[in-house]
């Protein structure tokens, strides 16, 4: 005999939720699903009605159920945000053109606009380029340090208030795991379980998904038959991470709470009040925020672009020692404070909210609000 729903006991259980080991049916799934989300972002006050809010879009599983969730929620609940889907194009061949054409039929499917920024022409390298100068050793760190920036520097282009990411709980744990383990870094260990990150001038990042199993998100794109890339990048293989997030899998098998164990734990790291962590400063270079006077960014593209790839890696004093400070003529990102606004982007988007205007329903309740689980 199939075992009923434990949520509604009335439809037939087709699924086991991995966060809770509930067998439950689809419908009660994806409202406990869409309803965790909801908890998280008005419990965290994520948002601000008006705001104009961006959503990393990468065509990945996270991201695309993201963006579905996000304007779901929005519509259901009346946050009153300005959606647009941001996008970073790292010149990946084979992997990224192919993972953007997916964003592109995201942006029909969910009716939300769409901008593209890119590594060529922000740092005037792409990341085929940088593979073949450094090699597939140290390119992720190349790689997540450029589309940081590029993600806050295509927000400014629109003006944005608010940048949402698909990292999920597991991603989270991952980076407690690898920051405990290896860097040392305390700073970063209590930014990184922070589901709110102020940017460049105030701009916000947050993290819907920081209680959100990854598993779920799969099974909740599967279930919904959301259209997603499921790539792995050709470069990450021998990531770093992978190895944390192998561990993490054998943990989660033998206690599923595993995950939500590591980030609380994150959460709970204090320092001793005689400790004193470095400051936030502004690059001296593009005017990004960072707690050097040059940025880890700056540092990266003048090691690429001075043939010293390893400039940043762990050997900057020691390689400037020996080749010198930066050439005067040397090539640099653009200051943040002459990015140009895509006025072109910014005219649609406010024609497509003064029509959202003249529709928008009023705010729901608190006692129309459905029932925490």
């Amino acid at each position: 005999m199939s075992k009923k729903c434990q949520l509604c006991t009335i439809e037939k259980a087709t699924l086991k939720r991995p966060k809770t080991g509930q067998a439950i049916c689809k419908s009660c799934f994806f409202e406990v699903f869409e309803l965790e989300i909801h908890n998280t972002i008005v419990s965290n006050s994520l948002f601000k009605p008006g705001q104009r809010v961006a959503i990393g879009a990468s065509g990945g599983k996270d991201s695309t159920v993201l963006a579905y969730v996000m304007k779901l929620l929005n519509d259901r609940y009346n946050y009153g945000l300005e959606l647009v889907l941001l996008s970073v194009d790292e010149g990946i061949s084979g992997y990224r053109d192919d993972s953007l054409e997916t964003v592109k039929r995201n942006q029909i499917q969910y009716d939300l606009p769409l901008k593209i920024v890119s590594y060529k022409e922000l740092y005037e390298w792409s990341m085929d380029d940088i593979v073949k100068e450094v090699g597939l050793k140290n390119n992720c760190t190349f790689c997540g340090v450029f589309r940081r920036q590029a993600l806050d520097r295509g927000a400014t282009m629109l003006d944005v208030d608010h940048i949402v990411t698909g990292h999920n709980a597991d991603d989270i744990a991952e980076t407690v795991l690898m920051n405990s383990n290896t860097s040392g870094d305390v700073a970063r260990l209590q930014r990184c379980t922070e589901i709110v990150t102020s940017g460049e001038s105030g701009l916000c990042r947050s993290k819907p998904f920081k209680y959100t199993y990854e598993k779920e998100i799969v099974m909740y794109a599967y279930f919904k038959e959301l259209d997603y890339f499921s790539t792995e990048c050709i470069y990450s293989p021998n990531a770093y991470r992978g190895h944390a997030r192998v561990f993490l899998k054998d943990l989660e098998f033998i206690r599923p709470s595993t995950i939500l164990d590591i980030i609380h734990s994150g959460e709970t790291f204090q320092l001793k009040s005689s400790i004193k962590l470095p400051p936030q400063k502004t690059c001296e270079r593009c005017g990004y925020i960072s707690s050097n006077l040059i940025c880890k960014a700056c540092v990266l593209l003048e090691g690429l672009n001075r043939g010293l790839p390893q400039l940043g890696i762990g050997h900057t004093n020691r390689i400037r020692k020996i080749h010198g400070d930066t050439p005067e003529n040397l090539s640099q990102i653009q200051h943040f404070s002459t990015i140009q606004k895509d006025e072109a982007m910014l005219a649609d988007l406010a024609s497509r909210h003064l029509k959202l205007s003249d529709t928008t329903k009023p705010p729901l309740s608190a006692g129309k609000m459905p029932p925490s689980w």
